[in-house]
């Protein structure tokens, strides 16, 4: 991305994020997920980053939340009240330590880690031990004075425990600030009391602990079970000497101020993954929401001169866990063709990561659903996973919409990329689907080319066989051949014992095939055996694969958009999807051979009649283990024309007209050595 599309791409995220922060802040609704918009917010750091003098006084990440709301009387804070900045990998945490060094060579490495409250920032004032005064967030420098809503809740005391190790904290002023929450149990109940009596329902706990405190009838407050948990305490005239985090959580409790008990002081990376780790399973046993962790530097002396930059302090982050939800940009939508004949609509994406992993498609199921959210190339839509496994469109942002953005054409597009087949969507139906071609021969076709030579070479598993598997209800998607047994098989016409035997040998053999055979055999629309090789090489395995995206597909030599646009078709079907993963729990494993430097590293050959030593797809195996580089027809860049026994002269022709080097067996067996 150059200079001027960040520009026009930092400038769209600004105004979506104001407006997402202006409906959460201002006016308690919640236009999109907060995952979804913590995903526009690190895109604009990301692109900010990157380019430094883009960044504007307006930009979302140099405030810390939205406007105050009227109603309330402003409260100035005494020290302003930081957000905190947010990293959602390993390498993140490695990069903002290493930054951290640069600029305390004497850094000791010693972390606090407290889970990441999902709730509303709140800073209590207590005056000679007694409560006096609450303060939002605001916009960090000036927050509300909710004080009368924040004496309802009961985990909040009127009144502080006395510490005899320290009496200065019973004298003067001192600020504790924490997180005002709502357990997740307190909120199904409010729900359920709430349906029960015919009411439309709350979003979630945050915005519903956020709306009881901004309440300008306390007493509707004081009937919501808040909760306040503390992260901080401030404490300047008289000063106190508490030297590390670990230390002020200590204090608090005693108090009587509740802290989070998940706590942990680590010294290395290795430490802050283990915690990391942890609480990614264990957070969903917690009362209350949490998205993530707060890790900051133990020693509060050093937090303290590592200063602050812009709207965070530089000595802690947020570890975020991986986004229910995800915003990204849709690239392309491209169409596959199901196990049934059925037109698929799939929206290739630039990837991102949605709940642990990372995603670049989504299925757009049908032509209604296209036209109901109108999806469009060049859409920001968020995405989320469906059953946390099949990722789908939430919504589009529509005010990121591109100027010259059209709506998708279903028709349109299946006649641009499969003009040599009919479609046809019958009265009823929302699924395109071919015309005169029936599921079982579509299933018949495929797995007679996933048998063959070229692909993982079943002995036995011919026209004919395949034809009486499928039609008597023994295979239903190629994996099941990998589940016959002799039994099913041996009573079968044109079957004994001894051919049923043959079979499932045959078959079992095939479980561990050559990657590039494998990607061959699997049908792929304009995927030949050397396009499979070149894949193959490529991404090294299956698994890396189905992670492509346009980009990395483009990258290779020979595929062009059009066959990369039909390879994500078939990745991305939710069919092709599950067939892949039952073949692989079935143990079916792919091999990659990295092919070895030799004379005829990165050359092109044809083939052209048989050959005496082996067959021509030994041949081209031969070739390809060697580097080398198989071709079907001669053209302008083949190096040579192997010829064999009873050849034809038509390529010997085009050899000659390119001036393509012909040899003989012998001399290719040379070139082998």
């Amino acid at each position: 991305m150059n200079k001027l599309q960040a520009s026009k791409r930092i400038n769209l995220l600004k105004k979506q994020i104001d407006d997402y922060r202006y409906n959460y802040h201002v006016l308690d609704k919640s236009i999109m997920s907060e995952s979804a918009a913590d995903s526009l917010k690190h895109e604009l750091s990301l692109l900010e980053e990157e380019f430094p003098d883009l960044i504007t006084p307006d930009s979302p990440t140099q405030r810390v939340a939205g406007k105050v709301l009227t109603g309330f009387r402003s409260v100035q804070h005494t020290k302003r009240m930081l957000s905190i900045n947010d990293v959602f990998d390993e390498s993140e945490i490695i990069a903002w330590i290493n930054r951290l060094k640069k600029i305390l060579p004497d850094f000791k490495e010693e972390f606090f880690i407290d889970l990441k409250m999902d709730g509303l920032a709140c800073s209590l004032i207590y005056q000679d031990g007694y409560f006096v005064q609450a303060v939002t967030r605001g916009d960090g420098f000036v927050g509300e004075d909710v004080t009368e809503n924040v004496k309802t809740i009961e985990s909040v005391p009127l009144k502080l425990r006395e510490i005899k190790e320290y009496p200065e904290l019973s004298i003067g002023r001192t600020e504790i600030r924490g997180e005002i929450i709502l357990y997740k149990s307190d909120f199904d109940k409010i729900n359920l009391d709430r349906k029960r009596e015919g009411l439309s329902l709350y979003a979630n706990p945050r915005n519903l602990a956020a709306g009881s405190i901004r309440q300008l009838d306390s007493t509707i407050t004081a009937k919501r079970p808040l909760k306040f948990r503390a992260y901080d305490l401030i404490k300047e005239n008289p000063p106190i000497d508490l030297k590390t985090n670990q230390a002020v959580y200590r204090v608090l409790s005693l108090l009587g101020i509740t802290v989070n008990l998940q706590t942990v002081v680590v010294s290395n990376v290795k430490q802050i993954r283990e915690f990391i780790n942890l609480w990614e399973k264990k957070r969903l046993e917690l009362p209350f929401n949490t998205d993530g962790l707060v890790i900051k530097v133990n020693d509060r002396n050093q937090f303290d001169n590592f200063g602050v930059v812009g709207k965070a302090p530089r000595g802690s982050v947020a570890y975020k866990y991986s986004a229910e939800e995800s915003t990204t940009v849709v690239l392309d939508i491209v169409i596959s063709i199901g196990r049934t004949g059925s037109a698929n609509p799939v929206a290739v994406l630039r990837p991102t990561k949605v709940a642990g992993s990372v995603i670049s498609h989504a299925t757009l199921h049908n032509e209604d659903e296209i036209k109901r959210k109108d999806i469009r190339i060049g859409d920001t839509v968020v995405i989320y996973k469906a059953g946390d496994i099949i990722p789908q469109v939430s919504k589009v942002l529509i005010a990121m919409r591109p100027k010259n953005s059209k709506p998708f054409d279903m028709e349109k597009t299946l006649k641009q990329l499969y003009p040599e087949i009919s479609f046809v969507r019958k009265s009823g139906e929302s699924a395109y689907r071919m015309v005169n071609v029936s599921g079982k021969v579509i299933l018949k076709q495929a797995l007679i080319h996933f048998a063959s030579k070229g692909a993982l070479d079943i002995e036995t598993l011919g026209e004919k066989n395949v034809n009486l598997l499928v039609d008597k209800g023994l295979v239903n998607d190629i994996a099941d051949i990998y589940l016959l047994k002799i039994e099913d098989l041996k009573n079968l016409e044109r079957f004994g014992q001894v051919s049923a035997e043959k079979l499932v040998l045959a078959i079992s053999k095939s479980k561990k095939p050559k990657l590039e055979r494998f990607i061959y055999g699997l049908g792929i629309r304009h995927v030949g055996a050397q396009t499979a090789t070149d894949l193959a090489h490529h991404f090294k395995s299956i698994d890396k694969l189905l992670e492509a995206s346009l980009e990395d597909l483009e990258l290779i030599e020979g595929i062009g958009i059009i066959v990369a646009e039909s390879i994500l078709g078939w990745l991305y079907d939710k069919d092709n999807v599950a067939l892949l993963n039952k073949m692989k729990k079935i143990g079916v494993e792919p091999y990659y051979v990295k092919a070895r430097k030799s004379l005829i590293t990165n050359k092109k050959f044809v083939i052209t009649g048989t050959l005496n030593s082996m067959s021509r797809n030994m041949a081209f195996d031969k070739i390809i283990s060697l580097g080398g580089i198989a071709q079907t027809a001669v053209a302008k860049d083949t190096d040579y024309l192997i010829v064999g026994n009873e050849s034809g002269q038509s390529k010997i022709i085009q050899a000659k007209k390119y001036n393509t080097t012909v040899i003989s067996e012998d001399e290719f067996l040379k070139l082998l050595i």
